[in-house]
């Protein structure tokens, strides 16, 4: 029977193998698909299939800055284990991503994983990606990515602990030099040190506001003490709570790791250095990427795999 480049195609994303060792295997088992796996498997060439159930949940978060500072991306990497993560293969391999995802039109990872792949536009970035997987040996997965672009001034990145944080920071100003190269550097680090979940408190919706007042009600009321108090009383603690909150998960309003009095915020720190350059700073926004984020990571259990393998 003849056999099409769909069947071709999908065999080489179910396996990592060859386009014409699926073909070959395709023919032999006359086009049965899960034949065809058993075949390439036999042969040794199905090896991402293999791997494809392991959990990643390591792997590099990377960053790509164009060279007008006007676009950058971070993009997280997965492997099964932090030790192919320091790998100079997986590593380069992580940066060839990066490159692609600065340039992509895709709106999502789905559209970016269906894109021919740049360095070798036969494959898709899906079936490069499971060519890596055979290469080095784990289950491996391009999670997500994120572009950001300013016009108006410049993206700064940071990455620490090797590549575990990736964080993009969108600087809109008027002055580019090295002290507001510096501080946009600096506001990265913080991001990455302190986790912020918003830039200012007016990305801060409403229902999130309520829904963290009723929250704050239900442990007043729960307080034999707090319960006690006028409803005034009552009131100017749940709004003082909320600001010390905000004050926690918004980058602007947390205090500035480095300042020298301990009580600068970020907001404040970037104001402070726009007036000694005559600049007028925004800050706009941020993306913070950390490896394995709300992956869930499988708890190994090695006397019971001992055993298990032992039949005991």
């Amino acid at each position: 029977m003849a056999i099409t480049a769909a069947q071709v195609k999908e065999l080489r994303e179910m396996t990592g193998a060859g386009m014409m060792d699926c073909k070959k295997a395709l023919t032999a088992t006359e086009g049965d698909m899960d034949k065809a796996v058993e075949f390439l498997r036999e042969k040794g060439l199905a090896t991402a299939q293999k791997k494809a159930n392991r959990v990643a949940a390591e792997g590099l978060c990377k960053t790509l800055v164009a060279e007008d500072s006007k676009s950058a991306v971070v993009v997280e990497v997965n492997s099964e284990t932090d030790f192919v993560a320091k790998n100079e293969k997986f590593q380069q391999y992580v940066a060839d991503v990066a490159a692609q995802a600065l340039t992509t039109t895709a709106a999502d990872i789905e559209g970016f994983l269906a894109e021919a792949w740049t360095l070798d536009t036969t494959k898709t970035v899906k079936e490069a990606l499971a060519a890596q997987i055979a290469v080095i040996g784990e289950n491996m997965n391009i999670r997500r990515f994120a572009q950001m672009k300013e016009e108006n001034g410049f993206v700064a990145s940071y990455t620490h602990m090797g590549g575990k944080i990736g964080v993009l920071v969108d600087v809109e100003t008027d002055v580019v030099n090295d002290a507001v190269k510096e501080m946009a550097k600096n506001v990265a680090m913080q991001v990455a040190a302190l986790k912020p979940l918003y830039t200012s408190d007016s990305e801060v919706s409403a229902e999130y506001i309520e829904h963290e007042k009723e929250i704050l009600m239900a442990q007043i009321q729960n307080d034999p003490k707090e319960s006690q108090k006028p409803e005034k009383v009552i009131q100017g603690m749940i709004q003082g709570r909320i600001k010390k909150e905000l004050k926690e998960i918004c980058l602007l309003d947390q205090v500035y790791v480095k300042a020298e009095d301990g009580k600068q915020s970020v907001g404040n720190y970037v104001a402070q250095v726009a007036k000694e350059n005559g600049a007028k700073i925004t800050i706009k926004g941020f993306v913070r990427y950390e490896t394995g984020d709300g992956i869930e990571k499988k708890e190994e259990n090695f006397a019971e795999e001992v055993a298990k393998q032992m039949g005991m």
